[in-house]
């Protein structure tokens, strides 16, 4: 059995509502600013999520996840940490695309990517592998950086389904069941130097 106290924990959420959100086009690592309605999000998250007792924020760089960051820890008011590791997805050319245009305009090349599974590549992109190699390498540091932490992890939605499919042995396929709900808490640990999953969609943050 693990020591409890090199037990990290990690809790995972995604980044509050942005413009292209709203207008379904795909971000990759490109930024827009969150919505005054994302920003409203953030602030009430930070409230629902204070009574978790937070030690640090760990965020991805980008512009969205470090606002939604700094609005929440307007409740939470701890020491927020930034890493690119934690960036969403780069999806290339298909960057302010929408999911319909693609599957107009390039509905061949859209099709096989969708089922490569983990080897998903957008043109001039990275693939599913290095997205999951690359956040798992951050969560894994930032446990021997700060044992026994409880981490709350402010990343993209790409970043979190990477992980969590990893640990449940997933193919990345359109045909296996959704499992994850928007907008909720999801709850791992950091053991013997490996991941765990301990809880999928273990607070809901929007009812």
């Amino acid at each position: 059995m693990a020591d409890p106290a090199k037990i990290t924990r990690f809790g995972l959420i995604r980044h509050a509502q942005t413009l292209w959100n709203l207008e379904k086009k795909i971000q990759g690592q490109h930024d827009t600013p969150l919505t005054a309605a994302g920003r409203r999000q953030a602030v009430r998250w930070g409230r629902l999520l204070k009574p978790w007792a937070w030690d640090r924020i760990l965020a991805s760089d980008t512009g969205r996840a470090r606002e939604t960051a700094n609005l929440i820890n307007t409740s939470l008011n701890i020491s927020l940490t930034l890493d690119r590791r934690l960036r969403e997805q780069d999806w290339g050319r298909w960057v302010g695309k929408t999911i319909a245009q693609l599957t107009s305009d390039v509905p061949h090349e859209l099709d096989e990517q969708v089922a490569a599974g983990w080897a998903f590549c957008p043109p001039e992109g990275e693939d599913r592998e290095k997205v999951c190699q690359r956040s798992q390498t951050a969560l894994l540091d930032g446990a021997t950086r700060w044992p026994s932490a409880n981490i709350l992890v402010v990343t993209h939605e790409g970043v979190i389904k990477s992980l969590i499919y990893r640990l449940c042995g997933r193919n990345f396929l359109p045909t296996e069941p959704a499992i994850i709900k928007s907008y909720q808490l999801h709850r791992l640990v950091c053991d013997r130097k490996e991941l765990r999953l301990v809880e999928l969609n273990a607070m809901a943050l929007e009812v």
